[in-house]
This record gives C-alpha cells, structure tokens and sequence, in this order.
C-alpha cells in the first residue's frame, strides 16, 4: 500500500463503509484518486467528513474525491448546508468567477445540471442561475 493510501486510509474505509458501489482508489503522479457512486447524500458526507477529519480545510492537493450521489436528476431540489455563511452562486464553476448570487443555509436550490464533480448549475428562488460548490448542495 503507498503512503498516500496510509494517509488517506480513513477516506477509504469511510467509503467502504458508506456503501460507495464502483469504488475506485487509484494514485497517478502524487495524487490520490478516490471514486464511486454514493446512495445517498449521507455516504457522500460521510467520506467527505473523512478527508475532513485529516485535511480540515479540504486544501490538500495530493487527494482528489469524486464520489457523486447517483440518480439526481435535473430539477431536483437541494438544501444548502453550509455552516452558517452564505452559498455564493457563481458565473463560472470556479472560486475565482464573479459571484451573481448567493443562497442562505437552509434554501432551496432547483438542481439544472451536475456540470462536474465539485460545480452544480443550479437556481434559486429569485430565478439566478449559476453554479455553487456542490460540497454543500444536499439532496
């Protein structure tokens, strides 16, 4: 076993855990690799808040986790769960993008497309589309 896979062996066993189906743990050029398909977004969270557990900034640029919730579908509504600020929306699916709105915790978001792994294109109440993090989009 690498050490990438020591170090991140929590994230792993949470996965496995989680019930994540398709479950792939791959290691290309220093970064690790983990994938799959999650039931529900509770085992999304769950090996979210592993990584959590050893990278409390989720900064580390050696892990990348791409483990989506299957079968949501475009206009599925979604409740922002961010720790107490608000989801900015933005123009583009990338932190530096201009912010052209933002959702409370607790809101509900209309789901218009799973663009990527960590960009969800969604709509708010007031009608402004864009895309927020989907770190805390829940289902």
């Amino acid at each position: 076993m690498s050490t990438l896979q020591d170090k991140y062996a929590g994230v792993i066993s949470a996965a496995q855990s989680a019930g994540v189906s398709n479950l792939q743990v791959t290691e290309q050029d220093g970064i690790l690799y983990v994938s799959g398909s999650a039931a529900s977004t509770a085992a999304k969270d769950a090996v979210w808040n592993a990584l959590g557990a050893i990278d409390s900034t989720y900064s580390a640029s050696d892990i990348n986790v791409d483990v989506q919730v299957s079968g949501l579908a475009s206009g599925s509504s979604l409740t922002v769960a961010t720790e107490d600020s608000n989801l900015n929306i933005r123009q583009e699916p990338s932190t530096e993008a201009a912010i052209v709105g933002k959702a409370g915790k607790g809101e509900s978001v209309t789901l218009v497309e799973q663009t990527s792994d960590d960009w969800w294109k969604v709509r708010t109440a007031d009608g402004e589309e864009g895309y927020a993090y989907a770190r805390y989009l829940r289902a």
